[in-house]
C-alpha cells in the first residue's frame, strides 16, 4: 500500500494528513499525537473514525497541522483522516457519514466590517 494523502480544514485550521500501513501511531507535527493533544476528548476525536470502521491499529498517520485553535485543529485532523478510510476503502463512507465526519464544517469568523468595531457590533448610536 502506498502512502495516502488527504486533506482536512475547520475555521482556519488546515491538517495535510499521510496515512500508511503500519501499527496504528499517530504523529503531529513530528510528536505522538497524545503529547500534542494532552486533553482525553481530543485524543477520543482523533481515534474515533478508526473505531467507526474497525481499523484501529492498522495504519500509521502523520499530520502536520497548522492555524486555528486547538479543537479547529483536532477536527480538521479528525476530517484528513476520514477521508484517508474513504480514498482507502469505499465502504467506510456510509459508516462514517453517518456520524458526521465526512462533512467540512464551512462556519467561519466574520470579517470586521468598516465603521463598526467588530464583525456585527455597532458604535453607540447619539442621538444629540
Amino acid at each position: 500500500m502506498e502512502v495516502i494523502n488527504t486533506l482536512g480544514r475547520r475555521k482556519t485550521a488546515v491538517a495535510r494528513v499521510y496515512m500508511s500501513e503500519g501499527k496504528g501511531n499517530v504523529t503531529v507535527n513530528k510528536r505522538d499525537y497524545k503529547d500534542f493533544f494532552p486533553v482525553a476528548v481530543l485524543q477520543s476525536k482523533i481515534v474515533q473514525p478508526f473505531e467507526l470502521t474497525d481499523t484501529v491499529g492498522k495504519y500509521d498517520i502523520k499530520v502536520n497541522v497548522a492555524g486555528g485553535g486547538v479543537n479547529g485543529q483536532v477536527e480538521a485532523i479528525r476530517l484528513g483522516i476520514s477521508r484517508a478510510l474513504v480514498k482507502l476503502n469505499e465502504e467506510n463512507k456510509p459508516l462514517l457519514k453517518e456520524e458526521g465526519l465526512m462533512t467540512r464544517d464551512p462556519r467561519m469568523v466574520e470579517r470586521k466590517k468598516p465603521g463598526q468595531p467588530k464583525a456585527r457590533k455597532k458604535f453607540q448610536f447619539s442621538k444629540r
